[in-house]
């Protein structure tokens, strides 16, 4: 697991979460543990390396 710190495309609060370098691509939603609207969240890691990290907020 690795921690990594972003901003929230919502409430622009700096937050963190661990993620999982298991998965190579992954993309999900998480909520913001501040203001707590839905994140769309897509990472990549290669090599074990988080090479690419996006936190977009969900259109409704």
């Amino acid at each position: 697991m690795l921690e990594h710190h972003f901003t929230c495309p919502y409430c622009w609060k700096n937050i963190s979460m661990l993620i999982d370098h298991s998965t190579t691509k992954q993309n999900y939603i998480e909520d913001c543990e501040v203001c707590c609207n839905p994140i769309q969240i897509s990472l990549e890691f290669k090599n074990l390396e988080l090479v690419g990290f996006q936190a977009n907020n969900i259109e409704q």
